[in-house]
């Protein structure tokens, strides 16, 4: 990845949840709370949401035969039981603001909820082809996705006008994404996403169609865009930087230190990385990186201990598609990683964690499983 960029990329990069209420993680067991277990039928779970320690929500679908049934399931009691709530349409993200009012991005709008997941009502006129959401409080928001798209809204969603900042950048709409936003407080803030036009040879013969050949092409730069805010969104700051892999998770502490995690492409080496960066002095180091573990997401606490959740990561081969045991690893001091327990049936192609604070950490992996950090 390009040095240079790391820390500006994540300087806004700022996670409203990183305030943690210990230094380290309680236990070591990351058992199942939630598995969904049906014949001839599977959920897919998209994104994890636990605004508090009692309340959570995931979004995604049920799969039954040729049939796609969107889902949230929904807990009020920390995860001691859960429940599926129907949706109109697939959820492919969900921002909560507090306990009970959340928004939930799908493909074709946005959803609202005041109720924490029990009942959504669609938010009328909202763009399409979304990613993400992200309100600073109940009336003023943003939204980001495909197509060089950024919005923003003052009346708690129901206008949306376009962010002219997000198509400053000299790239094809048809191939740049919005796909990060996040905030620290009322002002500071980032926007980020990237451009990647396909290659040729992609183009007749897909990653996941032919894995072994996609192991012979080389990773490829791209370009990776962010637009910065000091002030609320009210102006922003477009810049663009030539990098290897996709900067996908950041988790920042008041101190000014984080971590953040990069993405490669199945041909490279290593699926993925973690590295540290401090913004006061600019510099940044690898923690962790393994060639069997693709590491999906990350949670840093106060005291500098850190939990990852990754995917294994058995042969020579990554392919992304295919679901692989889930590896949940922790260090206390970014330099010794520890495996942690996790039950057995626990697979993915990607895990998705939602932490409240030390005590109460939650994982979700796209094949139907909720676990939860126990004592």
């Amino acid at each position: 990845m390009t040095k240079l960029l790391f820390p500006r990329f994540c300087a806004a990069l700022w996670l409203a949840g990183a305030l943690l209420a210990a230094s380290a993680p309680a236990g070591g067991r990351w058992g199942a709370q939630y598995f969904y277990d049906e014949d001839k039928s599977s959920l897919t779970i998209n994104d994890l949401a636990f605004p508090s320690a009692q309340r959570g929500v995931a979004v995604g679908y049920i799969s039954e035969q040729s049939k796609i049934r969107p889902t949230a399931v929904v807990t009020g009691d920390g995860g001691a039981h859960w429940s599926l709530v129907p949706v109109k349409e697939t959820g492919l993200s969900v921002f909560f603001l507090n306990d009970s009012l959340g928004w939930m991005v799908t493909q074709k709008g946005i959803w609202q909820t005041e109720e924490a997941g029990h009942s959504w009502h669609k938010l009328p006129g909202a763009p399409k082809d979304l990613l993400r959401v992200y309100f600073l409080d109940e009336q003023n928001g943003f939204a980001a996705g495909l197509e060089k798209s950024v919005y923003e809204t003052s009346d708690g969603g129901k206008t949306w006008t376009r962010v002219a900042a997000a198509a400053k950048p000299e790239t094809t709409a048809k191939y740049t994404v919005y796909n990060v936003i996040e905030f620290v407080g009322q002002r500071t803030g980032m926007i980020a996403g990237f451009s990647q036009p396909p290659r040729k040879d992609e183009e007749f013969s897909p990653d996941w169609l032919d894995p072994q050949k996609a192991m012979t092409r080389p990773e490829l730069p791209h370009l990776s865009i962010s637009l910065d805010t000091h002030d609320g969104g009210k102006t922003w700051t477009s810049s663009t930087a030539s990098m290897f892999g996709r900067i996908t998770r950041a988790r920042m502490l008041p101190n000014g230190t984080g971590l953040g995690l990069v993405d490669f492409s199945e041909a490279f080496v290593y699926p993925a990385e973690v590295f540290r960066f401090d913004l006061k002095t600019g510099k940044s180091d690898r923690v962790f990186r393994e060639k069997n573990r693709a590491v999906t997401d990350i949670a840093l606490l106060p005291g500098g201990s850190a939990i990852l959740a990754a995917v294994e990561v058995p042969g020579r081969v990554r392919v992304a598609s295919v679901p692989n045991k889930l590896k949940m690893l922790r260090s206390a001091d970014l330099a010794r990683w520890e495996e942690m327990d996790v039950d057995y049936r626990a697979t993915a192609r990607r895990a998705i964690l939602a932490v409240v604070d030390a005590r109460h950490m939650w994982v979700a992996t796209d094949s139907g499983m909720i676990l939860k950090l126990e004592p």
